[in-house]
């Protein structure tokens, strides 16, 4: 499964773990494929610099360098008009569109996209639900 995390998954599961870290903790163990585009990244690093600050014990450093190093890179699909209410958030539908991938938000904004045009939006909880199981081999 291809998926785009919005920011805010990300620093929930970074910060403060619950369902989010469990996203996280799916894609370190290979169950689905992160899409990222450089203005997802750069929102990343500055998002998490600014949480860093205010709770330093902390360090999102590690998550992002290994996002910038593990998650597939693509050119977000060229949008002819904004989609979501907060333009902002549109750099996840281009991702998601480039790449075929899913988006996981609990943003409203994101969330009121969900199946127009090919945009398939999850809340995080709906995303580990749907993701295939896990086999160990003994």
């Amino acid at each position: 499964m291809n998926a785009t995390l919005d920011t805010n998954v990300l620093m929930s599961g970074i910060f403060f773990g619950g369902v989010p870290g469990r996203v996280l903790e799916a894609w370190r163990d290979a169950r689905f494929k992160w899409f990222v585009t450089d203005d997802i990244i750069d929102e990343y690093r500055e998002v998490s610099e600014r949480l860093h600050r205010k709770i330093p014990r902390i360090d999102p450093r590690g998550w992002i360098a290994l996002i910038e190093d593990e998650a597939a890179s693509v050119v977000p699909k060229d949008l002819t008009e904004p989609v979501c209410e907060d333009p902002d958030d549109d750099k996840f539908v281009a991702c998601a569109l480039a790449s075929d991938a899913t988006i996981v938000s609990g943003d409203h904004h994101l969330l009121d996209v969900n199946g127009r045009s090919g945009i398939y939006v999850k809340k995080p909880r709906e995303f580990l639900d749907d993701l295939p199981p896990t086999y160990v081999c003994a």
